[in-house]
Parts: C-alpha cells; sequence; structure tokens
C-alpha cells in the first residue's frame, strides 16, 4: 500500500527564482544535517523562471500538464507523467506552460548525501546519471518507459518522512533515494556520456567565477563588454563566444537580466520612484530601462508596480525567449 502523503502545492515561482544570485545558482534551503527535500510545486504559467544552475542534483516529476525546459540552447518537451533529471553544471530553466495546471514533484538532494557513505568507493556509481551530463543528455525520461511512476512513488515514500527527524526516519528516506537512483543508473546506462564532459563544464563555470562576483557588487555601474573579458583574462571576442557557449546567454543579455530582476524587488517591495529604480540598477537612461524592462517583463515599470499594490507582488515574472537588447556601456 502507498503512504498517504498530504500534498500542499506550493508556488514554484518563489520557491526558486528570487533565490537565483548573479552567478546563476539557486540555492536549496537544505538541512544541513540531511540536505534532501521532496516539494510539490505549481507553475504559473504567466511567470517563467531564469536561467540558473545548483550544486544540488534535481529531479522533477511532472504531475500534470505540459512544460517545456530549455537547457544549453535545447528545448525540451515533457508531458505528464514524464521525469527531469538534471545535474549540477547545465544552465536550465522551466518555460512555456501549457494544457492545463502544471503541477510537479520535485526531488532535490546533495550528492554528499550518497558519497562517501560506501567504503567500496561504489557510492560514485550511484551519481554517474547526473555527472556524465552532456549536451546530448537526454534529460527527459517518457512515461511510457514505466520509470517516471516508480520514481514518484518513491519520492512520495521520502516526503512522507521527511522532515526525518530520527534515525530511522534518514535510513527510510536515503534507501527510497538509492532505489530511485538505481531505477536511473538502469535506465541511462547504454548512453555514452564521459564523467570528464562533468569536469570540463565545471572548470569552464569557475573561470566565470570573478566576473559574476564583480556583477553582484557593481550592477548599478557601467559594465562594459571589454571590461568583463579583462576580468577573465580574454579577448572581447574570445570571451562573448566563450561566455555565450557556458551560460547560454549572450552577456548583455544576461547583465539585462540580471538588473530588471532586481528593479522587480525594488519595484514590488520599496515606495521608490521608478527614476531612483532605474539608476540603482544601473540604467542612466530611465525611457531605456522602461526598454529593457517591457522586453524582459512584457509589461512597463509603472504597470508593473501598480499590479503590486503598494509593493505586495509575491513572485516574479520573467518571460523566456527575450533577449533585452544592449548593455549599459
Amino acid at each position: 500500500m502507498k503512504p498517504f502523503v498530504h500534498r500542499h502545492w506550493e508556488d514554484a515561482y518563489s520557491i526558486i527564482e528570487p533565490q537565483i544570485n548573479a552567478q546563476m545558482i539557486h540555492r536549496w534551503p537544505f538541512c544541513a544535517e540531511f540536505p534532501i527535500d521532496v516539494r510539490f510545486l505549481k507553475f504559473d504559467r504567466k511567470r517563467g523562471m531564469r536561467f540558473n544552475r545548483h550544486d544540488y542534483f534535481e529531479v522533477l516529476y511532472l504531475h500534470s500538464g505540459e512544460v517545456a525546459y530549455e537547457v544549453r540552447g535545447r528545448r525540451l518537451s515533457m508531458k505528464r507523467g514524464d521525469l527531469f533529471v538534471m545535474g549540477s553544471t547545465q544552465l536550465h530553466r522551466s518555460c512555456c506552460y501549457g494544457n492545463g495546471p502544471v503541477k510537479a514533484a520535485l526531488l532535490a538532494f546533495l550528492p554528499d548525501l550518497i558519497r562517501g557513505t560506501e567504503n567500496t568507493g561504489g557510492d560514485i556509481e550511484y551519481l554517474m546519471p547526473f555527472l556524465v551530463q552532456d549536451d546530448d543528455f537526454p534529460h527527459v525520461v517518457p512515461a511510457g518507459t514505466g520509470i517516471p511512476r516508480q520514481v514518484f512513488d518513491l519520492m512520495s515514500r521520502a516526503a512522507a518522512e521527511l522532515p526525518a527527524r530520527s534515525p530511522r526516519s534518514r535510513l527510510s528516506v536515503k534507501t527510497y533515494l538509492k532505489m530511485i537512483l538505481v531505477l536511473l543508473v538502469n535506465h541511462y546506462a547504454a548512453f555514452q556520456g564521459r564523467e570528464d564532459s562533468y569536469l570540463r563544464k565545471r572548470g569552464d563555470l569557475e573561470r566565470l567565477s570573478p566576473l559574476f562576483e564583480f556583477i553582484d557588487g557593481n550592477y548599478s555601474e557601467a559594465i562594459a563588454v571589454e571590461q568583463a573579458a579583462l576580468l577573465v583574462r580574454m579577448s572581447k571576442s574570445s570571451f562573448m563566444r566563450f561566455f555565450k557557449q557556458v551560460t547560454g546567454q549572450p552577456f548583455v543579455a544576461y547583465l539585462n537580466h540580471f538588473r530588471i530582476a532586481k528593479a522587480e524587488a525594488l519595484l514590488t517591495t520599496t515606495g521608490k520612484s521608478i527614476a531612483e529604480i532605474s539608476q540603482e540598477v544601473g540604467f542612466c537612461d530611465q525611457s531605456y530601462f522602461g526598454v529593457v524592462f517591457r522586453g524582459v517583463m512584457g509589461v512597463s515599470p509603472r504597470d508593473y508596480k501598480n499590479r503590486s499594490g503598494n509593493g505586495s507582488v509575491v513572485g516574479h515574472t520573467i518571460t523566456g525567449g527575450q533577449e533585452a537588447g544592449r548593455a549599459i556601456q
């Protein structure tokens, strides 16, 4: 008999989008002693996510509706009952929700929960489907394979034990997790991805770390492409190719999306004027700020602020597939 789990469907946007930092990293609020979580999420078709990556590994079961994931230039469509498998190096985002309410069960866990649990070193084998994800990796496991439903049942069992405060509960959750990982290992056994692809992508992202840190502290100032290239010790042309290859976005589009995300927060949580906010997030020209904001959000800053009810909007909007134009030079 399957365990009864009272599913509290939470807003996916409010859990994911506000926690994405300048390095496009999403931080999950794990319990430090037992870093695993299962959440039941509902997606709003009017609110897409920014590109992000994360240190944790993710397994998402689509409970209802349809959704597409963008992963490094690829668009991967999911239908009800499909499974999405994501490691920690690929930038991705959900978009294009349809066919009724979109709900999903998400399992997130840090790999250290599995690594080091066995003296034989075989623990790494459980994680191989997450470590070999190159540009051709088939992230979607179709419902027709039967695997997604099995995974969802195990996720539900784990959810019934969380938060796992006792040794017995933690043992149960870890057992369910390993059963899920074995299903994925068997499914991806024929995939010829390589672990060195994971290491290469990790190195590429680390090379951009000084730039991400600089943006986080200086986005209110003008940041030229030449300056960004200098920070990572590359020529302008090489940097522009490298940045898009690694992140899936041109540098100017990334910078403007980041600034608009900061502007969103200010529009909905402060009483500052639009002119003040445009200056604070790095736009010296308020009219240009309005053009970029509308290009990213689909509405003007004034309309967005008015919707907030004096700064009380819950959740924000980033439209998928729209680039914000040139950066402020």
